[in-house]
């Protein structure tokens, strides 16, 4: 897909699914700027894109961050907000602390609120805005009622945004477990067996990769008919088994 001379803004793109789309529009001839907190870590994704990206260090829970970025940026045509706090708010509801749940918030909703609120000056007529949640939105896995609480939280505005925002385009892009180093929290053999187990219930035998998620937020992108919409990309590990 060309996104020729089309400028795109990927806010979390030093890693996992931010890189990887990075990498993608890129490769479609955009003109990508990824921003991250670390400018070490953003450095080290614009090497490993392997397409000229331009870098921006950003902390998107910062308001005088966000102000001076939206300040700064030319028009977009496509917004990405990849950001994440990432693996707080996890934990049984007996022991799950409020205060790593409320960061959960911070690092991911109110972040996503925050630039996309900052950004709409910048964003031409018809640009589209992806947004990456998680398919705990919708799980039912014990331990993760803060994740489906906060990924909920996200695919609830997606709809009421696209006709409010319009003739922006918005839209959200669910991925089930994908290997990123969003688990690299987990001890290494712990990782592989969970992954392992994943893939053995999954339709299509595997976990997702990076690649896989961005191929799914490049279609909304480029797709000027779709708006309001949250897409799977689990696998169809999200799916009801026959029996």
């Amino acid at each position: 897909m060309s996104f020729e001379d089309q400028s795109v803004v990927i806010m979390g793109g030093s890693s996992g699914i931010g890189e990887a789309t990075a990498r993608a529009f890129a490769a479609g001839g955009a003109n990508v700027l990824i921003t991250g907190r670390s400018k070490e870590r953003l450095d080290a994704a614009a090497q490993r894109i392997g397409y000229p990206v331009q870098t921006r260090e950003l902390d998107a829970t910062d308001d005088g961050d966000v102000a001076a970025f939206s300040d700064a940026i030319d028009p977009v045509h496509h917004l990405v907000l990849a950001l994440s706090g990432g693996a707080v708010g996890i934990g049984p509801l007996a022991s799950l602390d409020e205060q790593a749940l409320r960061d959960a918030f911070d690092g991911k909703l109110f972040a996503h609120f925050k630039i996309l609120k900052a950004a709409l000056p910048k964003l031409r007529a018809g640009a589209s805005v992806t947004i990456i949640s998680a398919a705990s939105a919708r799980a039912a896995f014990p331990g993760t009622a803060g994740l489906a609480a906060v990924n909920g939280a996200l695919e609830a505005m997606v709809p009421p945004l696209a006709a409010e925002l319009a003739p922006i385009r918005v839209n959200a892009v669910s991925p089930g477990v994908i290997d990123t180093p969003w688990w690299h929290g987990m001890p290494e053999q712990q990782r592989a067996a969970f992954f392992a187990g994943v893939a053995a219930s999954a339709p299509v035998g595997r976990v997702g990769k990076p690649e896989d998620v961005a191929s799914s937020v490049l279609f909304l992108a480029g797709n000027t008919f779709v708006t309001g919409t949250v897409i799977e990309c689990t696998g169809g590990a999200n799916l009801a088994a026959g029996g």
